[in-house]
């Protein structure tokens, strides 16, 4: 994790001074680690933090049309209409996030962004959003050692649930859009 971190922050540092402000996407599989190394780059560089986890479908939106296109999973088009434009207008904005286990939105959220932005989750490279990223990072770990970190963090019953339908999902994804080809940054997380 230590050298992905390191990779990145170097990406950041070098890319960052081609626009303001300047978003990042890491994306990548299941337990890959996104959501830890997109803390520590923000304890970092004091960055602007936002979680694709915050725009997954609703219930009323999971049709099975939904689900069957390749990054169907996710609102990109909340994502884009509610950060992406503002943030591309330079403004500050609110969005609301989802709360999956509350299958709610909650409360607006305010972001008065900074001049480095870092989005982080699963389909945050999504073909759609893709145009608004400076840099593109895809985290990528070994199938053992997925599911064992899924298993330590959600625990056995959730284990199954993920290698049976959330995995896939990205799978298909991934492999629609070429995802870890596409990305200026692959990186490993094992070990």
């Amino acid at each position: 994790m230590k050298q992905a971190l390191e990779k990145i922050l170097s990406a950041l540092s070098s890319r960052q001074k081609e626009k303001r402000p300047f978003l990042a996407a890491i994306d990548g599989r299941c337990a890959a680690g996104k959501t830890t190394l997109a803390a520590k780059i923000q304890a970092e560089t004091g960055c602007t933090l936002l979680h694709m986890d915050d725009f997954f479908l609703r219930p009323e939106q999971r049709t099975k049309e939904r689900l069957l296109l390749p990054g169907g999973n996710v609102d990109w088009e909340r994502f884009r209409g509610e950060v992406l434009l503002p943030l591309s207008r330079r403004e500050p904005f609110c969005y609301r996030p989802y709360n999956c286990h509350m299958q709610k939105l909650m409360e607006p959220v305010p972001v008065t962004p900074g001049p480095l932005i870092v989005v982080e989750g699963s389909y945050s490279c999504h073909p759609e959003l893709w145009d608004f990223y400076g840099l593109h990072v895809f985290l990528t770990v070994s199938r053992e050692e997925q599911l064992s970190r899924i298993k330590a963090r959600n625990g056995e019953e959730a284990l199954s649930v993920f290698r049976d339908r959330w995995i896939p999902l990205e799978e298909r994804y991934f492999q629609a859009f070429d995802l870890p080809g596409r990305c200026e940054l692959c990186l490993a997380t094992d070990g």
